[in-house]
């Protein structure tokens, strides 16, 4: 029987009222940027090194090596420090500046790809790369987020509870994106053993291959893949919704705007997906957003104008015109 894993604190869960565009009051937001490394991906950090630590694979001065799109190399590379690991985080031109800045000050050393993958992004060709650098090496090893069961233990024993408990028991739908699955496949799991009524909806970006549709080209970082998810399976999730990067990236900015709470595409995604959702299930009462991390790793991309433009997304520049939900924040 698996055992719970040690993860970073409890993050905060901030209820945001809704005055207009759904059938609902408020709509609770899980923040993971106030999680230990800024973001979701440093409780699934802490559950791969302690894998890797139960299994005998890493001591004083291996480098752990990772594929990575951004938040999770920023969570390896700080708990490889404080362990005495080094770290080499795999990227893509599309990881943000921020984050790859981030690595670099906790002492990640940087190998980024440039080759497509054929399948919408990089990931293909982030994961050759890794096998390259581990393959046959005697000091260096792949956390594999892809494949460890470490990954969604941490959110089946950590992240689900938690959601949970903070709720205290009102939440018929929870909302989580999808890259890797384990997030979803270890809530799911939670929610289906001990909250068999509520909702678990993943979400998705098109071009994603993670549920098994066809590839294609992707601009978010942090949701969709460009290979299926190895965690995943039917039972753990209800339905799955795909969100168009303009809808993710206006909700971003609406809730921003409107309430101060910066999230990034993933979480946008993850917003949007819940209010599409509440228009067509008024019988859902009690929303739950799991937001990956936060709005302010990506001030050059989402949150700038330009690039918006230049990536043919001018219609988040000004979000759901008319009857365009209205949010309030409520207290941390």
């Amino acid at each position: 029987m698996a055992t719970a894993v040690s993860t970073p604190l409890d993050t905060p869960m901030v209820p945001v009222a809704v005055v207009h565009g759904t059938g609902v009051d408020t709509i609770q937001l899980k923040l993971e940027a106030f999680s230990r490394y800024g973001s979701l991906k440093a409780r699934t950090a802490v559950a791969l090194v302690d894998a890797l630590e139960e299994q005998g694979l890493v001591w004083p001065g291996v480098r752990i090596v990772e594929s990575t799109s951004g938040n999770l190399g920023v969570a390896l590379a700080g708990v490889a420090a404080e362990r005495g690991y080094r770290f080499t985080a795999v990227v893509d031109p599309r990881t943000s500046p921020a984050l790859l800045a981030r690595m670099v000050a906790l002492g990640a050393e940087v190998d980024m790809v440039t080759e497509h993958d054929g399948a919408g992004g990089y990931l293909i060709s982030r994961l050759r790369r890794v096998r390259e650098l581990t393959e046959g090496a005697t000091d260096r090893v792949w956390a594999n987020q892809y494949g460890c069961p470490a990954n969604p233990r941490a959110h089946e024993f950590g992240t689900g509870p938690e959601l949970a408990r903070q709720a205290g028991g009102a939440m018929d739908a929870v909302f989580v994106a999808v890259s890797t699955g384990g997030t979803l496949a270890g809530v799911g799991s939670y929610l289906r053993e001990h909250h068999p009524g509520c909702r678990v909806v993943g979400v998705d970006v098109p071009g994603s291959v993670a549920f098994g549709g066809p590839p294609g080209p992707r601009l978010l970082t942090g949701i969709g893949s460009s290979v299926r998810s190895q965690f995943l399976r039917p039972w753990m999730y209800d339905e799955h919704i795909e969100i168009e990067p303009g809808a993710a990236l206006a909700a971003c900015r609406r809730l921003a705007a409107q309430t101060g709470i910066e999230i990034g595409g993933s979480g946008g995604a993850v917003l949007a997906a819940c209010l599409r959702y509440l228009q067509a299930h008024p019988e859902i009462r009690h929303p739950v957003c799991l937001c990956p991390d936060s709005g302010s790793s990506y001030r050059q991309t989402i949150f700038d104008d330009d690039w918006l433009t230049a990536n043919g997304l001018g219609c988040a520049l000004d979000p759901w015109p008319g009857g365009a939900p209205l949010f309030l924040r409520g207290e941390l």
